[in-house]
């Protein structure tokens, strides 16, 4: 991990993203799909070393050049990783994340413990098959006792075809080394690439087979693919999104994954909506902050200001507000955003339950410690995976 050429590599990405103002993560992999020389193990050296320079950006001596500093946040982790409380928390909450953010929440000490761990890696397998893809693949585990516990207390009849009285949690966390994407079994379809929380949003949302659902800011499709396998391949769900780019890539994931209880449009996020149906259920992961997503993406960190957060909060009620006509009598909306500000969470919630009085809020999972009722934090600490909230109403 210390060697230079490693280092020589990542310097090389860190300066491009400056350069040309883009996040680190698409620098990095522009880099490597050019860089075809450079071999899987040391791809995913690089990958760690940038990832890890941001995560100890505020530890590091500016004076010092690009592959010191890299240097530098390579002993920090590996310091970190021997022993995590060699970091003190007053430390951890002085530089571990930019100082605005504390008048927008107030993040625990073990969430930024777990914002300087490095990420875990999770996949959805297809219904019922997880023990399976884990013989296959090895260096696979399923999450820990509380998440299943928390997958258990769904309410009666919200998800659908699951193995124990209509629920499924289908999600591997793999520890191993080899390129997923080359394997047999994502060739086959026999699973995703997808974070533990987004997974459970999907569960919260709790499709019936034979449902009509609208995933209205689908992106790449993964909570659509999703939906589709919860609903058992029978019913409809709408894809929507700004960008056609990103609906073909969700087009090239369903014909792998054989999912075909789908359809595409584009929607620009305004009031003239894609489609006139109506329907059962109605997905909406708003573009947001990305605060929840910190540890997997701590570049991140440094280019969001209170500003933005503002706009997105705007941008995520005006959504809200457009797509809630969609909706069936009886039907269930969703709102899932993978950030912890309270402008981007509990007050849109406020804001959008006090303008549309014939939404009820809807319990969601069980347990203690929401935030509001209908509402519910998923913290990156507690779950070993993004942090996310989520919100349901039911129209009356």
């Amino acid at each position: 991990m210390h060697d230079s050429p490693t280092f020589n590599h990542a310097a090389r990405i860190l300066t491009a993203a400056a350069r040309e103002r883009t996040p680190a993560d698409a620098a990095l992999r522009h880099y490597l799909l050019e860089a075809r020389h450079v071999g899987p193990s040391q791809r995913r050296s690089i990958s760690r070393a940038v990832f890890g320079y941001f995560r100890w950006l505020q530890w590091l001596d500016p004076r010092l050049s690009l592959q010191k500093q890299l240097a530098q946040a390579a002993k920090l982790q590996e310091r970190f990783h021997a022993d995590e409380h060699a970091i003190k928390p007053e430390a951890l909450a002085a530089r571990a994340v930019p100082g605005w953010l504390a008048a927008e929440v107030s993040l625990p000490e073990e969430c930024l413990r777990q914002f300087q761990r490095e990420p875990a890696l999770w996949l959805r397998a297809r219904p019922g098959t997880a023990a399976r893809l884990a013989a296959e693949l090895g260096d696979s585990e399923p999450p820990h006792a509380a998440v299943v516990h928390l997958a258990r207390t769904v309410v009666p009849g919200a998800a659908a075809n699951g193995p124990e009285n209509g629920w499924s949690i289908d999600a591997l966390r793999y520890t191993g080394s080899q390129d997923l994407f080359r394997t047999a079994a994502f060739h086959r379809g026999a699973f995703e690439i997808q974070d533990l929380a987004s997974q459970l949003v999907g569960l919260a949302a709790g499709p019936r087979s034979g449902e009509t659902w609208w995933d209205a800011c689908a992106g790449e499709g993964g909570k659509t693919l999703h939906l589709a396998s919860l609903m058992g391949s029978k019913g409809v769900v709408w894809a929507s999104d700004r960008s056609e780019r990103r609906l073909q890539i969700l087009k090239r994931r369903a014909g792998r994954a054989e999912v075909f209880n789908y359809r595409l449009a584009t929607w620009d996020g305004s009031g003239r909506l894609p489609t006139r149906t109506r329907f059962d259920g109605i997905l909406l992961d708003a573009p947001c902050s990305g605060v929840g997503t910190w540890q997997r993406n701590p570049h991140a960190r440094w280019t969001c200001n209170p500003r933005d957060v503002a706009e997105l909060a705007a941008v995520q009620q005006s959504l809200l507000d457009h797509v809630a006509g969609a909706l069936k009598p009886g039907g269930k909306l969703i709102y899932s955003v993978c950030t912890l500000t309270r402008s981007e969470t509990t007050d849109v919630v406020a804001a959008f339950s006090g303008t549309h009085p014939e939404f009820e809020p809807m319990p969601l999972f069980g347990g203690a410690g929401h935030p509001s009722p209908g509402a519910m934090v998923l913290w990156p600490h507690e779950i070993n995976a993004n942090g996310m909230f989520i919100a349901g109403w039911r129209r009356a």
